[in-house]
């Protein structure tokens, strides 16, 4: 169907209308729609926001708005250059979403006033196409993630396309790099499709981009090199650009539509995406210059090109003219609503960018399909007295999941996501349900990859969590699985994401969706095989300060508590779950029903491990206990339970308590975190008075950050990862961070309330062990047998009875 002129002069209308209201909401707290000559009253006192980008970002929402009328299809719009939030803002006012949403802002001249005041103002709404901006996944705060997310909202959603305007700022980060190979993963049998727009203006906040400078023979060989096939689109004649642009989106769209009839029909063959690359002056259509100075198409444009309206004459009489420009008087009627002719380019309901259900995916959200957890528990006869690898009966029930959430089409509603891991993770039970996802050519010698796989791996923490967080927000499914140490490598992006999540929460008309999962596994205290670059627990440091009503921090000390665990979190909405778990095989302590008892309540007493009950009826024996260990994380928790049996053998008169933590959140005042103890809860655990040394898996900040407030903090003593570390064995692992069972052993007879007898003995052996470790493990490259064999009850002769407190 051909662009008719008639056609052309709605749209740069509309674009007009756009460009107005970005201006205006940028400039005017008052006379918003221009009805009198401007005076300096009618200024924001305070002005922020970004024009530079905003002409571009509109032109394309106006495109692409008359294709989706032609066409009656579904599409995502993605912002990178996020910064461009009152062009966003205005499009979505002018479609009438925006005033669906939020009743206030009407669309009269009041709304339009009401509109302009709360931009970027207090009490108003941020300068980005953030969480209120309605059609948006993607607020484009931190750069670099507008392409990922734009890949993750359309895996698994065939009949979506998603256009995706990438700035040239951002074109320069590294996870944008990145994104350029998705090619390599996207399936068009069952996947919808993304239409990258590279938005070259060739200019970002200071200085000009470096795809802006370079050619466009250069940057069509980037592209098409990585699997695109790229089309320039370019000028600054608003007319001619946006007929190319039409003729662009219009053949992109055929181009995709072509190829996935094509796959779906079975005769498709490798698809070469199409994309295209637009550059257009920075702050299109706005002051040339001022003061002398070129701003249009320089860097000058990019925030707010008139900074002294409000007290130079000259700068006010430019705004006056820049505004009338637009013509708003042919654009609003009397009332200040948008005129019928203009209305009626809109897509109608939910083909609206702004509208659809694809930006707001907890309305296409459908609860996952997760087993029954009795076919995956472990059998476990005594505690402590098996070994088995804590995450692979996860990855068994990861693999029932994709079998039972998985369409006729090959679709479905559930992905992992890990960076060329998850077999070394012990997930790889998971690829008897389905493959790697790979689009590229394979060989005889590969294995479990193939097109139609949906297990997504890429050596990219910033893909597999971006992925994720963009498949979340579009209504799926997911985890994301990472060695410890470098999910630190995408820690800024699940920042973000809580930021989002939080926000969110305070809409009524974002539905919640599927929780962010991040399971972090070949943790600090096991990656003794690849040393100290792979040691490093601070993603929890990271997680902790954030919002309180979406972080939750997990520490499974086994695989029934990782079942409970996991099978929480995936059922969960608008929360980021951290889950730490070690993949290496480790002792086993509870049944599954322990474990879901005692996951609910946060913390328990072990009352198996400890001594109380073998003191009970001991006249000599106080009621409280002489000293607790407590422990968070799995290493930690057998270092704990050595430590509580040496104790028991040595000094059995000494009334010992155990306390395992798996919600690590739990130990923050309840007024400070939903999971948080209460004050009586905290004291029946770790008592009022009684010292406790605490193993945990982290840094021990991270404790006494979360204790703060608490009874007694100081009391606590909190033995932790201390940034100490090689390639060493396990066990030299907490020697060398002062975690091992000597040490807390040696910390538990000093803080003890009371100084039992052969105190000085076993102090003794803890020094002495630990002087044969080092001598050891040099001489022999293990650990010792008494360590590395160690079992609970192979110290003592007897245990008591096994049930959590």
């Amino acid at each position: 169907m051909p662009y008719e002129d008639h056609d052309l002069e709605l749209d740069l209308r509309w674009w007009a209308a756009a460009n107005y209201l970005t201006v205006a909401q940028i400039y005017l707290q008052d006379n918003t729609l221009l009805r009198e000559p401007l005076r300096p009253e009618h200024i924001k006192p305070r002005l922020l926001g970004h024009w530079g980008t905003s002409p571009g970002l509109s032109m394309i929402y106006t495109i692409l708005n008359r294709h989706i009328r032609r066409t009656d299809t579904d599409w995502l719009y993605v912002t990178g250059p996020g910064h461009g939030g009152p062009a966003l803002v205005a499009s979505t006012y002018l479609e009438g979403t925006y005033s669906e949403i939020y009743p206030t802002v009407a669309r009269d001249a009041e709304g339009v006033r009401v509109l302009c005041r709360q931009f970027s103002s207090p009490g108003g709404i941020p300068s980005h196409v953030s969480v209120p901006t309605p059609g948006s996944i993607h607020e484009g705060g931190e750069l670099g993630y507008a392409l990922v997310h734009a890949a993750g909202a359309a895996f698994d959603r065939p009949d979506l396309t998603v256009a995706c305007v990438i700035g040239d700022g951002e074109a320069e980060t590294g996870p944008l790099s990145a994104s350029w190979k998705l090619p390599a993963f996207l399936n068009p049998r069952r996947d919808g499709a993304v239409l990258p727009i590279l938005h070259l203006n060739d200019a970002k906040i200071a200085g000009p981009t470096v795809l802006g400078r370079t050619s466009d023979e250069d940057v069509a060989h980037y592209l098409s090199g990585q699997g695109w096939a790229p089309v320039v689109v370019e000028g600054d004649d608003p007319h001619r650009v946006f007929r190319n642009l039409e003729r662009a989106v219009r053949e992109a769209h055929e181009t995709i539509r072509e190829a996935q009839h094509a796959a779906r029909s079975g005769s498709g063959e490798r698809v070469r995406w199409p994309a295209i690359v637009l550059r257009t002056p920075k702050g299109w259509t706005g002051p040339h210059e001022v003061d002398g100075v070129l701003v249009e198409g320089t860097n000058r444009a990019h925030q707010v090109p008139l900074s002294g309206v409000r007290d130079n004459p000259e700068h006010l009489r430019l705004l006056q003219d820049w505004l009338a420009s637009y013509r708003p008087e042919t654009l609003f009627d009397e009332n200040g609503t948008l005129v019928d002719e203009l209305a009626a380019l809109a897509p109608s309901g939910d083909k609206r960018m702004g509208s659809t259900p694809y930006a707001n995916g907890g309305r296409l959200l459908t609860p996952l399909t997760v087993p029954p957890l009795d076919a995956y528990a472990l059998d476990v006869p005594a505690p402590g007295t098996t070994f088995h690898g804590t995450t692979k009966v996860l990855g068994e029930l990861l693999r029932d999941i994709y079998s039972r959430n998985t369409t006729k089409d090959g679709g479905g509603s559930f992905r992992l996501f890990c960076p060329d891991e998850t077999a070394s993770n012990r997930l790889d039970a998971v690829f008897d349900a389905t493959d790697r996802c790979w689009q590229l050519p394979t060989t005889e010698w590969d294995t479990a990859l193939s097109p139609d796989g949906r297990v997504m791996e890429v050596l990219s923490e910033h893909l597999c969590q971006g992925w994720l967080e963009g498949y979340l927000l579009a209504g799926g499914h997911g985890l994301f699985a990472s060695y410890e140490a470098f999910a630190m490598v995408s820690v800024s992006m699940m920042i973000q994401h809580v930021k989002w999540l939080q926000h969110a929460r305070d809409l009524r008309w974002r539905e919640p969706v599927a929780s962010l999962n991040i399971l972090l596994t070949s943790t600090c205290w096991r990656n003794d095989h690849n040393g100290f670059s792979h040691q490093g627990p601070g993603m929890i440091d990271a997680a902790i300060p954030l919002s309180s009503e979406v972080v939750r921090v997990w520490l499974p000390p086994d695989a029934n508590t990782l079942l409970s665990i996991s099978d929480h979190c995936l059922r969960s909405r608008d929360h980021v779950n951290l889950i730490v778990v070690d993949k290496q095989e480790h002792l086993q302590y509870l049944t599954l029903e322990e474990a879901h008892e005692h996951c609910a309540r946060g913390a328990s007493i072990w009352e198996w491990a400890g001594t109380e009950a073998t003191t009970a009826d001991r006249p000599e024996v106080p009621d409280s206990p002489d000293i607790v260990l407590a422990s968070a994380g799995d290493v930690p928790t057998q270092e704990v339970l050595a430590a509580a049996e040496l104790l028991r053998e040595w000094v059995p008169y000494l009334r010992v308590r155990v306390v395992n933590v798996v919600d690590l959140l739990a130990l923050m005042p309840v007024r400070d975190h939903p999971h948080g103890l209460s004050e009586v809860a905290f004291i029946e655990l770790f008592t009022a008075d009684t010292d406790v040394i605490f193993a945990f898996h982290g840094y021990s900040r991270a404790v006494h950050e979360l204790l703060h407030g608490r009874t007694g903090a100081a009391r606590f003593h909190v033995h932790g990862f201390s940034e100490q570390g090689t390639t060493t064995t396990p066990f030299d692992m907490v020697v060398v961070n002062e975690m091992s069972r000597y040490h807390l052993v040696l910390d538990a007879l000093r803080r003890s309330r009371r100084v039992p007898e052969r105190s000085t003995d076993l102090a003794d052996y803890c020094r002495t062990q630990l002087e044969r470790h080092r001598s050891y493990v040099v001489e022999h490259l293990e650990d010792m047998p008494e360590v590395k064999d160690w079992t609970w009850g192979s110290t003592t002769s007897k245990c008591a009875g096994r049930t959590p407190a």
